[in-house]
């Protein structure tokens, strides 16, 4: 299983209502890609590039939640900075 396979099959395990999550190959290792559903956001995409020495890791399946997550709090902290709410 490649590197890319292996991020795309993590992140099957995990939907939200409100996002959008994708991963591609870089020459860097694998970008990780959160994409807003919502129309019209100021920032439509959140990337983070996972290096293969974390993709490869006995761990991977635990760091990469842990990641998610707060990679996915960082976006929304970005969308609320960018268009705070009135």
């Amino acid at each position: 299983m490649t590197s890319l396979e292996r991020v795309r099959d993590e992140l099957a395990n995990y939907e939200h209502p409100f996002f959008d999550f994708d991963a591609r190959a870089t020459k860097e290792g694998v970008e990780l890609l959160i994409r807003s559903k919502i129309p019209e956001v100021v920032s439509p995409e959140y990337k983070i590039t996972l290096a293969e020495r974390d993709i490869q890791s006995s761990q991977f399946t635990w760091s990469f939640q842990k990641l998610l997550y707060d990679c996915l709090t960082d976006y929304i902290v970005e969308l609320f900075t960018k268009n705070p709410m009135t």
